[in-house]
């Protein structure tokens, strides 16, 4: 049996959680606040209040610059992350869109691709999934069911919505059907073609394939299976001890297949407290921290400060020069060569770590 690799304690529990795409943050939701956390040395970055009721999911945008949350409140938020990012810890920063169209709890979020341009998918109780734009925020289309939605997805062409119902069915939307109307009405009976049966209870989570041919399933009747999109045959049913509440398709890493594989960086404890709050910073932690935006609180110099101390010294250093003071021109250039060396090599570890 595999070792727990590393416990996270969490400020509460985690009722949604999801990581950048680029690996450097993660999100996760704890009753009604948003948690940032920075990977890389787990210092909190922001704690966001701006939903009123439990969060129940997030997801990034393909390129990390956006991220959306969704909440029991009927609101789904989208968030720059740059923005979040140059608050002021007192502030809370305002989300780039509300989308308050449902009516009834948000249960799922999906993001297509494209980054700030990518279009998103919201699944409800109110028994409709919409589809909305990132860029202008603007609703593009509304599917309404005879069930609650409790899960929803989009396939790599963005052709297909699947929606995953409370009665176990899931759902085919075709988004190129012609004529285009904003307000859909899915009718089952009329639609049969576009219908996989076979889960007995809720579905929780679903997945598209990279190559768009294969659906992946979970759900509340303690199983996960695998569709052919193409036939809507189940191909492949797996069973679990419990309901299914997440399962997903990714791309195999590289050492998958290596028994030996392990992760070669352990991630740090995830920070309790805001970064910049804590009574003691850690002193022995090495490595660079980038605050875009944020004014130092701190009494130490910064880089700038020493730079002109450093030309006031050199002009101080030539006056001394021609008034014959040789000795002391020779200590404040060995001084100033250590300098220089000092700022070279921080240059170069900002250079690294960006």
């Amino acid at each position: 049996q595999d070792q727990l690799q590393q416990k996270i304690i969490c400020p509460g529990p985690v009722t949604c959680l999801t990581a950048s795409p680029n690996g450097l943050y993660i999100l996760a939701g704890v009753a009604e606040s948003i948690y940032l956390w920075e990977v890389s040395n787990g210092n909190l970055l922001a704690i966001l209040n701006r939903h009123y009721q439990d969060l129940t999911c997030l997801c990034f945008t393909d390129d990390s610059s956006h991220f959306l949350s969704g909440a029991k409140d009927c609101l789904a938020l989208v968030w720059n992350l740059y923005s979040v990012l140059q608050a002021e810890p007192s502030q809370i920063p305002d989300p780039r869109h509300v989308w308050s169209r449902h009516s009834l709890p948000i249960t799922d979020l999906c993001c297509g691709f494209g980054g700030p341009l990518a279009r998103a998918a919201t699944a409800s109780l109110d028994q409709t999934a919409k589809l909305w734009e990132i860029s202008s925020g603007e609703l593009l289309l509304s599917v309404l069911f005879d069930v609650g939605i409790m899960a929803v997805t989009l396939d790599l062409s963005e052709y297909h919505m699947f929606c995953g119902g409370m009665d176990g069915s899931i759902f085919q939307v075709d988004l190129c059907a012609w004529p285009v109307q904003r307000d859909r009405t899915f009718q089952t009976e009329r639609e049969n073609g576009k219908v996989f049966k076979g889960h007995r209870n809720q579905v929780t989570c679903l997945s598209v394939s990279t190559d768009g041919s294969l659906l992946l399933s979970g759900s509340h009747d303690e199983t996960v299976r695998l569709w052919d999109i193409q036939s809507k045959q189940c191909l492949k049913t797996m069973n679990h001890k419990g309901p299914v509440t997440n399962a997903f398709i990714v791309l195999a890493p590289a050492n998958m297949f290596n028994p030996d594989g392990k992760p070669s960086v352990p991630l740090p404890k995830f920070s309790k407290h805001l970064h910049g709050t804590e009574s003691n910073d850690e002193q022995g932690s090495e490595g660079v921290t980038l605050r875009l935006g944020l004014h130092q609180q701190e009494p130490g110099e910064s880089y700038l400060e020493k730079a002109e101390k450093m030309y006031a010294q050199m002009y101080s250093t030539r006056e001394k020069n021609l008034v014959g003071d040789q000795e002391h021109l020779t200590i404040q250039v060995s001084e100033l060569e250590e300098e220089v060396s000092t700022l070279r090599k921080i240059n170069k570890n900002l250079f690294d770590f960006s």
